[in-house]
């Protein structure tokens, strides 16, 4: 049967366990992940960022997924057992929560490779054909079982799927070196100095973080990685590398099978990258189409009222332009530009926020100024509050990106976390 057949690819995401690396700490997030695991953190209105690499799973058909959590994880595990638990174990279908537990040592998960060992005794108990591992903090949409079919074609031992990215940026992930068969000749993670790939002088083509393992083989690899002394126990910087000589790796380059672009990817580790992805929403036509309802991503969302705009006189009309707003939002005799609400939003009479991004249970007071800023869960803007006009003003209270994009939490306003009010918004 082809490899290209819709009933082989079937067989094959049937027969693969996802493993989701989910304990990432974000720390150039800052105070975005104080509370959190960069896999929680909000995302485009209504998701966490875990919910992208869980949605591609269960649109490509693989039903079988651990989630490998460690750090800040009690608002991520607490997502997964409200949104993720409608899996069928009657089915063979699971989506387990593998929290680090000291099972195999008295140490946390060490390294992205010792957090699969660490739970070789799961694997084994559920014992697929192929294990899929998957970063669980980047943007995108991506049909796994194309990936599965060019492992099988390829006779691989391992696949890394790969995009392309520019020379500074790829300082940040694994590059790769291939020849013309796309097999791995080389592998560095986090150069200082990226090198560019064949055709191009300024695009190095980088890891993604996501794997495919023939079952058997990574078994072999991480347990004599486990008794290696010098190793940190880490895919990209140990066993990549030590594995391209002897067996076969292969690069799986992120397409558009029908156009061949590099399709919507992001990886928003930074203040900076975190606004940019979710205002690149607002747009008309956004490269990240969450309106396609042939490859939906899925959520918990709790039920809320529909968004509510209040107010048409002069000077004080509840409104919003280019902006998306969320459930259980009240615009308030307020107006919102080019900005995006998650959900149980309230502005205020007489206020104007430009070019930002409000999480969950803000509360804008009246007669309040925020442009290009990011405001944190539950924070209460209080009444006259002008943020993202004056950069050595904001810098004091607030925390101030490069290109001038403002971070504002509730502890940075004295407050203690969402500070919700049942007040009605005026």
């Amino acid at each position: 049967m082809s490899t290209n057949h819709p009933r082989f690819v079937s067989l094959l995401t049937r027969d693969t366990l996802a493993l989701v690396l989910a304990g990432g700490r974000g720390s150039r997030l800052y105070e975005l992940t104080d509370r959190r695991a960069k896999p929680a953190v909000f995302f485009g209105g209504k998701f966490r960022i875990i919910d992208f690499p869980l949605s591609n799973c269960v649109n490509s058909g693989i039903r079988k997924i651990g989630v490998l959590t460690q750090y800040k994880a009690h608002s991520l595990i607490r997502h997964l057992v409200q949104g993720w638990s409608h899996f069928r174990t009657d089915l063979g279908e699971a989506m387990e929560v593998l929290p680090a537990s000291q099972r195999t040592t008295g140490n946390w998960y060490a390294g992205t490779a010792d957090a699969i060992f660490q739970n070789l005794d799961i694997v084994e108990a559920i014992n697929p054909k192929y294990v899929l591992v998957l970063s669980g903090d980047h943007v995108y949409k991506m049909d796994y079982g194309e990936m599965l079919a060019y492992h099988v074609e390829k006779g691989a031992d391992m696949t890394v799927s790969c995009v392309g990215v520019s020379l500074e940026d790829a300082k940040g992930f694994g590059v790769m070196t291939v020849d013309e068969n796309r097999r791995v000749m080389a592998f560095d993670e986090k150069p200082a100095n990226p090198q560019p790939m064949p055709g191009s002088e300024d695009t190095a083509l980088a890891s993604m973080g996501n794997y495919i393992f023939n079952t058997e083989f990574l078994f072999k690899q991480l347990q004599q990685d486990a008794e290696d002394p010098d190793s940190s126990h880490d895919f990209g910087k140990d066993i990549i590398p030590r594995i391209i000589a002897e067996h076969k790796v292969y690069a799986y380059p992120f397409r558009d099978p029908v156009t061949g672009d590099q399709p919507y990817w992001r990886d928003v580790g930074t203040i900076d990258a975190f606004w940019e992805a979710n205002m690149e929403l607002v747009a008309v036509d956004p490269e990240l189409d969450l309106y396609d309802d042939s490859w939906p991503i899925l959520t918990y969302h709790r039920q809320l009222p529909s968004a509510k705009f209040v107010h048409q006189e002069p000077g004080r009309e509840g409104k919003a332009l280019g902006s998306v707003v969320s459930a259980g939002c009240v615009i308030s005799g307020a107006a919102i530009f080019n900005s995006l609400l998650f959900s149980n939003v309230k502005a205020n009479s007489w206020s104007v926020v430009h070019d930002s991004v409000l999480l969950p249970e803000v509360n804008i007071g009246r007669h309040c100024r925020i442009t290009r800023a990011i405001i944190d869960r539950g924070c209460h803007i209080p009444e006259g509050t002008v943020i993202g006009e004056d950069r050595e003003a904001d810098a004091q209270r607030f925390r101030v990106t490069e290109k001038g994009i403002v971070l504002v939490t509730p502890e940075m306003l004295g407050q203690n976390g969402p500070a919700t009010s049942n007040k009605a918004p005026s």
